[in-house]
């Protein structure tokens, strides 16, 4: 297989999507997996840095509502919640935020199984074999 160019890279839609029914809110509602980015924003949202520049204690205030917001879209793939709204999405059912939430890490890769995989702590498949020497 040939190596991809830095054009076809940045071309290639790899993010993910699903429909949801909620039946709470009486829809559906389509959830995007999180780019590299906003995955790293949302992650760095959950740490507050204490005066010495090291993390000092975990932020899980609306925790779910901030996973969710980023990954909530309308058909055109805009998002339905700025940053700022987030608080209006938090005050939503907690149940239906966790059912979403569940479906917002599955498809930004944030289950502790996909980060074990992409730490190396998994079985290997036999893809992971290299062909170096």
């Amino acid at each position: 297989m040939a190596l991809l160019s830095k054009e076809q890279i940045t071309a290639a839609d790899d993010r993910k999507w699903e429909d949801v029914d909620v039946p709470e809110w009486g829809g559906t509602v389509r959830l995007v997996g999180m780019s590299g980015s906003e995955r790293n924003a949302y992650q760095s949202s959950l740490v507050v840095m204490g005066s010495n520049g090291k993390p000092q204690r975990l932020n899980m205030a609306d925790q779910l509502a901030k996973l969710v917001g980023k990954c909530l879209v309308d058909e055109n793939f805009e998002r339905l919640f700025t940053d700022k709204e987030i608080r209006e999405l938090g005050a939503k059912n907690g149940a239906v935020l966790d059912r979403l939430g569940d479906v917002c890490q599955r498809l930004s890769g944030l289950r502790k199984e996909d980060v074990e995989e992409a730490e190396g702590k998994s079985e290997p498949t036999p893809s992971d074999a290299s062909t170096t020497g």
